[in-house]
Order: structure tokens, then C-alpha cells, then sequence
């Protein structure tokens, strides 16, 4: 239950996941703690430190049941986080004491787990991600025929598709993806590195053997889930990789702010909304109105995302030499809450995808509004090579468009430039002339097909090489 005195984090209480806020909680941070402390203790022992399996087996005990109350009332007297963990694992382990933290800096832990949990929310992040790209595709699909009117400027253009207006958004979406997973590739693990990266505790304990050192660097890593370590650190890895990451993350919000600016945009014109529930309200005062509260949402949290790399970039501009602590404060804003943020949005952009509602009677009462204007180049050519004169007809189109769209500006009226040709004695069409020539098919060039090969041979084959994402259910819309 809420605290309701008391400051609650939204991203938590309101957006997102149980799975990515426990990611971030202090219980995952901690019981990672104990485990990298787990596994630099069985590499040291297996490399020959006199290091019991009793002792180990002691540590692996109490690897999750953190005694809170020791711990915090140790960091409130030693002002030291890690060496207050150190001392409460430690009443709990009493025969492993001695070796707890064995030849360790305090980012040993700090910095490894912070890479955990990135790699982690990473591999959180491309989940959901391929889970908004299934749910648009098969939108995109399903209305890759459907003609829309395009808009430059927000101004009437040439027609698109339904289904290739979202593959902008898809294409989009997928870049992202990429660099996601890309980013999960190639993060790097700090690894074992003493206190100022140069491995010197770790030279004491293993009496200069280089190559010891070098197995235990490595046994860490790949107990740990990465495929690369680090060669050079200060006492921490460098702080280019948090700024990497909330980059990355950065760039993806700007992908799904596009899409839900442009779902308000559209919402607005009464061509596609998001769902809107049963009892849903949509304004406190006006009853009727079916506001795009969840894709304002996005665009709300994608501007909090965008404006976490201004953390990152300061922060990692001025690490002095080897380390400073003005890093750590920050860090514990800027890295979870980036994540958490982008959580909540492909929660969100999830649901939207899979519940958009198209109004076909509004899509083309808005094309046939402007489709005139659009034909007249058409209607010249037909007119052509039934005999006429293409410099007179294209005067003559030219005269009554300006009429045409005088009415519409002026008098609000509707546009009526095609009655206006055929009562025209001038261009000898009938009205299955304009009929044929007015088939919307004829004025959405590629975009059916472009739709169909991008998605089928782009998008799904790039998603499908992820299983994982397809047995997490969708996210649960808490508000």
C-alpha cells in the first residue's frame, strides 16, 4: 500500500512493469552484490586461495536474505554503502567472514552490478520493443491498402496508406531495436580490477602471477553473463557507457514520441484513435470528448527520457582521472529512471497498437475533399488523348480550381471542382470518366507493396530472431 505522506516515485506507482522496477530495486541490487561477492570468492578459491567450500556454501546461504536492518544501521554509522553490506553479510556468514570482498575495490561490486542491470533492462527494453513492432506490423498489414490522405507540412499531399503511414513508425522502431541490441552485444563487463584498475591487490594475492589474474578477470565475467571485460579502467569503467546507453534509450523515445504525436495528430482529424474504453472519461467537463490520453502520456514521459542524456554527458565529462563520487548520486537517478520511463512507454505503445480504431468513412470524406485538386494533372492527360488541347484545358482546370477552392475557403462548402469539369462543356468527360480516373488505387503508388516487403521481409524476420519476447505477456496499463 502507498505511503501517502511521503513522495512516491510515478514511474513505479503508475507505469511501469513489476519486472523492470524490481530490476532497479534495492533487494536485486544488493543480492547481486552477494553474488558477485560469490563468485570472486569460488574463481579466487578455484585459482588457488585457501578459500573452504564450507565457507563458500555459507555465502550462497544467505545470498538473498538480506538482514536490512544490519546493514542499513551499519552504512548510518560507516557512511559507506558497500563496506556496510560487507559487515551485515558477514554476521550472517560467520565463517566466511574473512574472505568476503577478498582483494576487492568497492566498485567491484557497484560498478559490475550497475552493468548487470543495464544488460538487463536492455534485454527488458528489446522484448517489449519486438512486441510493439508484432503489433504494428500486423496493423500495417491488415490496412496496407486502405488510401489516407498524405500530409507535408500538415498541409494535404499526395495519398498514402493507413499501413504505410505506421511503417514510418515501424522504420523508425526497428533502428532502434537494432541499437538496442546492439548495445546488449557489446556492453562490457568491468570485471576485477582493484582500486584504481590497476590489479595491484590482486598481484599481492596471487604473488605476481599475471595469468591467475587474467583467469579470475575472466572466470567473473562469464559467471556473470558477459562475453567481454574490460582491459582498462579507473577504479570504475568509464562513464561513456551510461551516456551510451541512455543515448540509446534517448533515441527510442524519440521513435514513440513521432508515433504518438502523430496518433494525436490523426485523432484529432478523426481518422484512427487509440482504444478508448467503455468507461473511459475523457474530460471532467465535456462528456463527448475521446481525448489521446495515452498517447499523450508517451510524448510526456519520451521528453523525460530525452533529457537523461544531459545527466549521463555531464556526469561523464567530469570524472577526474581515475574516479570521482560525484558520478554515484546521479547515477541512481539517471540510469533506473531512464529505464523505467522507457518501460512505461512501450507498455503503453503496446496497448495502443493493438487496439487502434480506423474510420474509413472519415479517410475518405477527407480525400475526396482534396482529391480534386490532386486529379486536375490526370484529368488533363485523359482529356488529351481524347483530342484536346492541353495548354486550354490546363487554363481552363486552372480558372475553375480557383473557384472551386474559393467555395471551400470562403463558404465552407464542400469541394465541387469535378461538377463544375462536368458541367464544363470544355473537357467532354462523363461521370464514369471521372469515376476511372478518381480510383483511389491509382494514387497510392507502391504503397501496398512497399508495405508488404518491408514487413515481411524486414521487420518480422529481424523480431523473429528473438524468441523470448513472444512468452512475456503485454505489460499491465496500471493507470
Amino acid at each position: 500500500m502507498s505511503n501517502h505522506d511521503q513522495f512516491e516515485s510515478p514511474l513505479i506507482s503508475r507505469y511501469a512493469s513489476k519486472e523492470m522496477s524490481f530490476l532497479f530495486s534495492p533487494q536485486y541490487k544488493h543480492q547481486t552484490w552477494r553474488k558477485l561477492w560469490i563468485l570472486l570468492a569460488e574463481g579466487e578459491k578455484s585459482l588457488g586461495l585457501s578459500i573452504t567450500d564450507e565457507q563458500i556454501s555459507e555465502l550462497k546461504a544467505h545470498e538473498a536474505d538480506i538482514n536490512w536492518t544490519e546493514a542499513e544501521a551499519e552504512e548510518k554509522r560507516r557512511r559507506h554503502d558497500v563496506m556496510a553490506h560487507v559487515h551485515a553479510y558477514g554476521l550472517q556468514c560467520p565463517k566466511a567472514k574473512g574472505i568476503i570482498h577478498l582483494g576487492a575495490t568497492s566498485a567491484y561490486v557497484a560498478d559490475n552490478t550497475d552493468l548487470i542491470q543495464m544488460q538487463q533492462g536492455l534485454v527488458y527494453v528489446r522484448r517489449r520493443l519486438c512486441r510493439v513492432l508484432d503489433k504494428f506490423s500486423a496493423f500495417a498489414l491488415q490496412y496496407k491498402d486502405m488510401p489516407q490522405l498524405g500530409a507535408t507540412h500538415f498541409q494535404a499531399a499526395q495519398l498514402t496508406t493507413v499501413g504505410k503511414r505506421v511503417c514510418l513508425w515501424i522504420q523508425d522502431l526497428l533502428i532502434d531495436l537494432e541499437e538496442v541490441d546492439h548495445l546488449v552485444e557489446v556492453l562490457p563487463f568491468r570485471g576485477v580490477k582493484g582500486t584504481t584498475g590497476t590489479q595491484a591487490s590482486f598481484m599481492e594475492l596471487f604473488e605476481g602471477d599475471h595469468e591467475k589474474i587474467k583467469a579470475l578477470d575472466l572466470y567473473v565475467t562469464e559467471r556473470a553473463g558477459f562475453k567481454k571485460c574490460l582491459t582498462i579502467t579507473g577504479q570504475t569503467y568509464t562513464r561513456k557507457w551510461d551516456h551510451r546507453v541512455n543515448n540509446t534509450l534517448a533515441s527510442l523515445a524519440t521513435s514513440l514520441s513521432k508515433f504518438s504525436t502523430d496518433l494525436r495528430l490523426m485523432q484529432g482529424l478523426k481518422e484512427v484513435e487509440e482504444p478508448f474504453e467503455k468507461d473511459q472519461i475523457g474530460s471532467s467537463a465535456m462528456a463527448y470528448k475521446r481525448n489521446p490520453m495515452r498517447s499523450e502520456r508517451i510524448g510526456s514521459l519520451a521528453r523525460f527520457v530525452m533529457a537523461m542524456p544531459n545527466a549521463t554527458a555531464f556526469t561523464q565529462a567530469t570524472q577526474w582521472f581515475e574516479r570521482t563520487l560525484d558520478d554515484s548520486a546521479n547515477k541512481r537517478l539517471a540510469i533506473p529512471e531512464a529505464f523505467l520511463a522507457t518501460d512505461a512507454m512501450l507498455i503503453i505503445a503496446e496497448n495502443v497498437a493493438s487496439g487502434m480504431v480506423v474510420y474509413p468513412k472519415v479517410l475518405e470524406k477527407r480525400i475526396m475533399a482534396e482529391l480534386p485538386f490532386m486529379a486536375t494533372e490526370n484529368i488533363i492527360m485523359e482529356c488529351v488523348k481524347k483530342g484536346g488541347d492541353r495548354q486550354l484545358l490546363h487554363e481552363e482546370i486552372r480558372q475553375l480550381s480557383m473557384q472551386a477552392a474559393r467555395v471551400v475557403k470562403e463558404e465552407g462548402k464542400d469541394n465541387d471542382l469535378l461538377q463544375r469539369i462536368l458541367d464544363s462543356g470544355k473537357f467532354g468527360l462523363t461521370q464514369v470518366d471521372l469515376d476511372r480516373i478518381l480510383d483511389l488505387r491509382k494514387f497510392v503508388g507502391r504503397g501496398p507493396e512497399q508495405v508488404q516487403e518491408f514487413v515481411t521481409g524486414e521487420v518480422l524476420p529481424y523480431i523473429g530472431q528473438f524468441d523470448d519476447w513472444k512468452s512475456v505477456g503485454a505489460g499491465e496499463l496500471k493507470v
